[in-house]
Order: C-alpha cells, then structure tokens, then sequence
C-alpha cells in the first residue's frame, strides 16, 4: 500500500501515521502500523484503525503471500528514523549511535533544518548533531 495512501486514511481514523515495518517471526510475515495521536493511543482506537485499514489491505496488500496486521502506539521508547520523528520527540531523552561508532545520550531539545541538538548527559552541553550522522537513534525513559 502506497504510503500516503495509508497516512490520509489514519488521518480521517484521526491518528497520524508514525511508521510502519515489515518482520517476520516465528515464519509468519507481520505488517506492523504505528500510529499517534496528541491524545494518546489506546486499545479501542488500535481495534477501530485496524479494522478500517485491513479490508483495504485486503485489496492492495503490502507484501506478497499471508501475512498478520499488528496496529499500536510506537511506544514510549521508539524508534526515530525520520527528522520529523525528531521534530516531534522534543523535550524527550534520546540515544544516539553516530557514523564515527560514537554513542551519546542525553535531551533533545531543538531540530533545525538537517541538525539535531541536544543536551548531552556526559557534557552537561548543548551539542549540535548533523542528521546524517546519525545510524541508530532511539527515545528512552528513565525509569
């Protein structure tokens, strides 16, 4: 399914699309689609999108052959693969693995155009991150 297709859909459910991904475990394929809402994602809504989304899937399936839908929140600690993840993870922690093999944690506090900056928990600075530098970046709670 056409990935704008799928955020305008989610949109009219009123959630935005964060992301989605493709796994296989146990030989079964999973289509997982996460979802967020300013007010929170709960079970009742993961049942109401998946139920609007999966006979439209039926129709233009994402990948070849069975496969199980998973909808939900993309949690509290969550991937962020895009800038606009980033944009809307300000004020949260993050864990950054950089292209040099360094890692860095700490608080992001601002995105602007193609650079992250965050304050650094080993520092106590305000470093500045260029988006491309970044392998693997994660929010985090501490608990």
């Amino acid at each position: 399914m056409d990935k704008e297709l799928l955020k305008d859909i989610l949109q009219d459910c009123g959630v935005t699309l964060y992301d989605t991904e493709m796994v296989t475990e146990d030989n079964k394929k999973i289509f997982r689609v996460f979802i967020t809402s300013s007010e929170g994602i709960s079970l009742e809504k993961c049942t109401q999108v998946t139920k609007i989304i999966s006979p439209i899937l039926d129709t233009n399936p994402p990948v070849d052959g069975e496969y199980l839908l998973e909808v939900s929140s993309p949690g509290i600690e969550r991937k962020l693969k895009t800038i606009e993840h980033f944009q809307n993870s300000i004020g949260e922690l993050v864990k950054l693995k950089l292209s040099d093999s360094s890692k860095i944690k700490g608080k992001l506090l601002k995105v602007e155009k193609d650079n992250i900056f965050l304050h650094d928990n080993n520092t106590k600075e305000e470093i500045k991150i260029k988006y491309s530098d970044i392998i693997k970046a994660k929010t985090y709670f501490q608990w």
